[in-house]
């Protein structure tokens, strides 16, 4: 007897549309609880940050703040109702959004126009860490918040040869207040900085082509990282501070625009530029479902505490999916 095919994958539970231009960046706002869903920001090639409803599944509001240059990266701060954007116009705007406002409050000149996001690490103090790629090409500038002072600029070795900062992740070990940057780069490889010390701790090459996105998962010291290239690489990080390579998983086509664990950190989402979503266990790293939707790249995924995933696209539209309820 033949063995039973998998089921088909699902179709998205809705799909967002409006944005009339590519979609680069989404964020889930669950501190604006609307009848128990949470807010969905998305932010377009034409400089746009769409505010989404998934009660009305419409944009509730539209933030103009980057002059039609492309928003990147989105994020809000945990405390309070400030949200961040940052452009292709080298600049990082915060937004007050209490009380239906949506004005912009502050704002960071950024020194590089490439495609590095920034990262912030922030408890619930009123400072807060920003991580935005610096000057020279290769450089990771480090500031305080919101008094927007410089803490220091991490620079590689000049005969390391790492090329820009592609992508970068702050965080801070339970056991240890010391802030830590993990930073992907052109050359394919991963490094972990010691933010006060100023110096890598550890550096790992995952990649042949350039790293385009890295997820950490402090709980297990486990990371993953996708590029331009066929293949995801998963690496850990022991008591030392040592990163080793765990495995690599080859994908079909390639390119991987974004890749993010989901919150319970059972399951993780890349974002293809072969215009597919595909999902993975993350302890096992076995591919679970491939959605195929979108018919342009897939650059950007973001979960919800809930489990909602969502993904934008190239092709103007934003898909949401309800896969592998949390427990």
């Amino acid at each position: 007897m033949a063995a039973p095919c998998p089921p088909p994958p699902p179709d998205p539970q809705f799909v967002l549309r409006g944005t009339q231009s590519p979609v680069h960046a989404l964020h889930f706002w669950e501190g604006a609880q609307a009848q128990g869903h949470p807010v969905l920001f998305s932010g377009s090639q034409s400089g746009l940050v769409h505010v989404w409803s998934l009660q009305t599944r419409r944009a509730v509001a539209t933030l103009d703040g980057h002059g039609g240059q492309c928003v990147t990266w989105l994020q809000m701060l945990p405390q309070g109702h400030q949200l961040l954007s940052q452009g292709r116009d080298l600049k990082l705007c915060l937004w007050d959004l209490a009380e239906g406002r949506n004005a912009v409050v502050d704002s960071v000149r950024l020194e590089s126009v490439g495609f590095c996001r920034s990262s912030i690490l922030a408890g619930g103090q009123p400072r807060w860490m920003l991580a935005v790629p610096g000057k020279g090409g290769d450089e990771v500038q480090i500031l305080e918040m919101p008094s927007k002072t410089s803490v220091c600029a991490l620079k590689p070795k000049a005969d390391a040869k790492l090329g820009m900062p592609m992508c970068l992740r702050l965080w801070q070990a339970d056991c240890n207040p010391r802030p830590l940057l993990l930073a992907g780069y052109e050359d394919g490889s991963v490094a972990l900085w010691d933010v006060s010390e100023q110096k890598v701790c550890s550096h790992i090459a995952c990649h042949e082509e350039p790293v385009m996105d890295l997820d950490f998962d402090s709980q297990k010291a486990r990371g993953i990282s996708g590029s331009a290239g066929k293949a995801l690489a998963v690496w850990s990080l022991d008591g030392q501070q040592t990163l080793q390579v765990r495995g690599t998983h080859e994908l079909t086509n390639p390119g991987i625009a974004e890749i993010t664990i989901r919150p319970d950190r059972k399951i993780l989402a890349t974002a293809g530029w072969d215009h597919r979503i595909r999902v993975f266990h993350w302890r096992t790293m076995q591919p679970l479902a491939v959605l195929a939707f979108h018919s342009a790249a897939v650059q950007c995924v973001a979960f919800a505490a809930d489990g909602l995933l969502a993904a934008g696209s190239k092709d103007q539209r934003i898909s949401l999916w309800s896969l592998y309820p949390r427990a």
